[in-house]
């Protein structure tokens, strides 16, 4: 019952935000294409719920949106010196992931759930792993309110698929308060590694899940 509410909610919520953010977004996009050359938006293909390819949407936060980042950790750090002036500060604020309500309103993402990433950034995934494709991405998630780019790709995805197995109302307003508390403090200051006898124990789960559906 809570997801159908959690879509339709999503979709409410995301109509409003575009009507109400609707100047200051426009004036975001204006700074950027004043601050650097290149179109103030871009679409980048990332991976969604049952790992269908979606266009997500951003606005751009560097001087060239065709960089390669490690497949092991693919996070874009405050520190990368593609980074433009402005882009830094939206990233900062996670302002450059607004425009994804455009794809919130379409039905490809939620406001809640696991990061989307692309294609190439998925492939060497071990099978649990694969648990967090089994909800929409969101805009913010779990992992994002636990370290995020101070997460190892395995221990993101340790929180992404806790997420995915537990969705409910109550983690949903959780995450919402906390990234609140993210973007006006810093990452660090949230960070909860996750040891590694949990993910040990994660793995050992899913496969004994697995062996029993044969």
């Amino acid at each position: 019952m809570y997801r159908f509410f959690k879509a339709v909610a999503d979709r409410l919520i995301a109509l409003l935000g575009l009507i109400v953010l609707f100047l200051p977004l426009a004036i975001v996009a204006l700074v950027i294409r004043i601050d650097s050359k290149g179109c103030a938006l871009f679409r980048q293909e990332r991976i969604g719920k049952d790992k269908k390819p979606f266009m997500c949407y951003k606005f751009r936060t560097m001087y060239s949106t065709h960089v390669a980042s490690p497949a092991s950790n693919p996070i874009v750090k405050d520190d990368n010196e593609n980074l433009t002036k402005v882009g830094r500060w939206i990233r900062k604020l996670k302002i450059d992931e607004f425009p994804q309500l455009l794809n919130v309103l379409k039905g490809d993402m939620s406001l809640i759930g696991p990061r989307p990433f692309m294609a190439v950034h998925i492939q060497n995934y071990e099978p649990w792993e694969n648990q967090k494709f089994n909800v929409k991405p969101g805009m913010s998630g779990l992992s994002q309110i636990k370290g995020n780019v101070y997460l190892s790709r395995i221990e993101r995805s340790y929180y992404d698929v806790q997420y995915a197995k537990n969705v409910t109302f109550f983690k949903d307003a959780e995450i919402l308060f906390k990234t609140v508390g993210v973007i006006l403090t810093g990452e660090k200051r949230y960070l909860t590694p996750v040891p590694e006898e949990l993910i040990d124990k994660e793995r050992a789960e899913f496969g004994k899940a697995q062996r029993h559906k044969k």
